[in-house]
């Protein structure tokens, strides 16, 4: 029994895992960026950024949603990158993960385009997605 003793006596005090840096869940082209910056000074009324999300429907079972965002509410996943801000919807943060946001222009539309790993599929007509959720390891 004293040799158990001495065995709790001794034994050092677990050692914490140093915490993974969270992965930054989106990124941003200099064009969408420049895009943000334009849309955010332009509003009608103050707003801290755009947030952006998925919901589902169309085709494809899903798409992309793109607001402006008046306040940061507490569960807002925050990205900030290239100087302006990104507020992603916590329900989005899995099917979003790596994702790189880019605003293109051409001849028929203007619009913000996701390229994310994280997409099994799209329609024909490019308005929804098929998203699985990232594996996130650790």
């Amino acid at each position: 029994m004293d040799h158990i003793k001495n065995m709790t006596q001794t034994a050092s005090p677990p050692i914490a895992k140093p915490k993974r840096p969270r992965p930054q869940v989106m990124r941003l082209t200099d064009a969408a960026a420049a895009r943000v910056n334009e849309l955010t000074a332009r509003a009608d009324s103050e707003i801290v950024g755009l947030r952006v999300g998925v919901k589902n429907g169309g085709c494809a079972g899903q798409s992309y949603t793109v607001e402006y965002a008046h306040d940061v509410r507490p569960t807002d996943e925050v990205v900030e990158d290239k100087g302006v801000k990104i507020l992603v919807d916590p329900k989005a943060v899995l099917f979003l993960l790596g994702t790189e946001m880019d605003y293109k222009v051409d001849r028929m539309s203007a619009q913000f385009v996701f390229k994310n790993p994280n997409q099994v599929s799209a329609c024909g007509c490019g308005e929804s997605v098929e998203l699985k959720p990232a594996k996130v390891e650790g």
